[in-house]
């Protein structure tokens, strides 16, 4: 397939959306009590992984190198964590954080299927998986408020 400008971003931000997910199950995880929500962000975990494996595949073979979150976003997310957590380590304001980096995880996954609906089918099912997979969290994260 040719490269093009859209395929790259849209693979792009697919990529970053996943890496915003799996840096934040990593900041957060140490700062879980509770047993039952810590098995539930590792298994979140385990499938944002999945996908961006899937994502780098994808990547390789159309030869393209996949740009990460800069060190900016990456520090912003680490403080927002810290921040958020400082005074209240419970469950329920953890997953309220969660909840909140879901819902805006599925408003850029719903915003690239618009914005790139032409630009690969590949493309867009991974998009697809993604949406589903924030969509399937935020269902089971909404239990732990």
């Amino acid at each position: 397939m040719e490269q093009n400008e859209n395929y790259v971003k849209f693979i792009n931000s697919i990529f970053q959306n996943l890496s915003t997910a799996l840096q934040s199950i990593e900041d957060m995880l140490p700062k879980v009590e509770e047993e039952e929500f810590k098995k539930e962000l590792s298994e979140q975990y385990s499938k944002y992984d999945l996908l961006s494996r899937e994502c780098e595949m994808v990547a390789k073979s159309e030869n393209i190198n996949l740009k990460d979150n800069n060190w900016f976003e990456k520090l912003k997310l680490w403080s927002s964590i810290n921040i958020g957590t400082m005074m209240d380590k419970s469950t329920r304001n953890i997953a309220q954080m969660f909840l909140i980096g879901t819902v805006m995880g599925i408003v850029q996954c719903l915003k690239d299927i618009k914005d790139y609906s032409n630009v690969s089918d590949e493309l867009t099912d991974l998009c697809n998986k993604l949406c589903d997979l924030e969509e399937n969290n935020y269902q089971n994260l909404k239990k732990y408020l």
